[in-house]
């Protein structure tokens, strides 16, 4: 029953997801979206696969990483020089950046990981330093003036597919044995300790998981934009998704998405009031953190047995009121 219980829930999330692309996907061959909503909605896209890998280190595992754009700036780069210098096809290319950021994020994992809180952000946002550094000092990849020439692969529907496989494959992890044993390490390490979780190799496997969607995303940019630099990588990103998960909500996969399509868009709306643009964006960051410092959905979900229970209860109270049987 539990198992039919999954599956109804992951092809409620697939229809869900369908009937999106069918709406966009229209509106664009419509013209109602012109080529500036595309590309914002692809940035969007992008950062979803962000946020939501990073909810897992962050949110679901509860260790403070500030080093995804390291991980990106793997994959963007194994990525473009797998397509100029190597002539591999655009999805061979971003799997195996994927694969290149895996594997750093787990290198990178098991000395890392063994450190907690602050400490661990600390090194997390040392390593995302050194990745840029590195790619300054590489005259193969352009150097500080950066990787040019990268074709245009990325479009809207390959962004929009792997942000719906990314968000299956987090939900299906948290949702499994190795989830929950993730959610007792955010809850109480020592604990987790005590009841016989190995806390490094569940740390390291949600790290090379997230690692592995960065890489992918970094990828996506990279084909996107047709150029990259190590600064598109620096520590002001990281920072950027990590404010994506937080104002969405540690643990909550729906808050990292609508965040990011929030913090995706708002930049751009406040373009006509260029001056003050930055103070309006920071402002609404701070009043959320002030009335909502959990985030805009907390670690809550939205379901649909949730939502059928929410409507029951609010349709069963107006007919109360109706017909004077309501309890006070």
């Amino acid at each position: 029953m539990t198992k039919l219980k999954e599956r109804t829930k992951y092809l409620i999330v697939i229809g869900i997801a369908v009937l999106v692309y069918l709406v966009l996907a229209n509106l664009m061959r419509y013209q109602v979206l012109n080529n500036y909503h595309i590309q914002i909605i692809t940035f969007a896209g992008i950062n979803i696969i962000l946020a939501v890998s990073l909810n897992l280190i962050n949110g679901i595992t509860g260790q403070l990483s500030l080093g995804h754009a390291g991980f990106m700036s793997v994959g963007g780069y194994v990525a473009s020089v797998a397509s100029i210098k190597m002539g591999i096809p655009f999805l061979p290319a971003l799997i195996l950046g994927g694969i290149a950021a895996a594997i750093v994020g787990c290198l990178i994992g098991f000395p890392t990981l063994r450190l907690k809180g602050d400490y661990l952000a600390i090194t997390t946002l040392g390593f995302g330093e050194i990745i840029r550094v590195l790619f300054v000092n590489i005259e193969y990849v352009g150097g500080a003036r950066g990787l040019m020439g990268i074709p245009k692969k990325t479009t809207f529907d390959i962004v929009y597919l792997l942000a719906v496989v990314t968000v299956l494959v987090v939900i299906n992890i948290i949702n499994s044995t190795h989830g929950r044993a993730l959610k007792s390490i955010r809850e109480d390490e020592i604990a987790a300790e005590a009841m016989g979780i190995n806390t490094t190799k569940y740390k390291v496997m949600a790290f090379t998981v997230a690692a592995a969607f960065a890489g992918i995303a970094g990828g996506l940019y990279a084909h996107y934009i047709m150029y990259i630099n190590p600064k598109s990588f620096d520590f002001l990103k990281s920072i950027d998704i990590v404010i994506m998960v937080v104002m969405g909500g540690m643990g909550s996969i729906i808050g990292s998405i609508f965040s990011s399509i929030v913090l995706t868009i708002l930049p751009e709306a406040l373009r006509q009031f260029s001056d003050y643009r930055m103070v309006i964006y920071s402002l609404a960051l701070i009043l959320v953190m002030i009335y909502r410092p959990s985030g805009l959905l907390g670690t809550k979900e939205l379901s649909i047995s949730g939502a059928a229970k929410r409507l029951k209860k609010l349709f069963g109270k107006e007919r109360g009121v109706k017909d004077g049987t309501s309890k006070s």
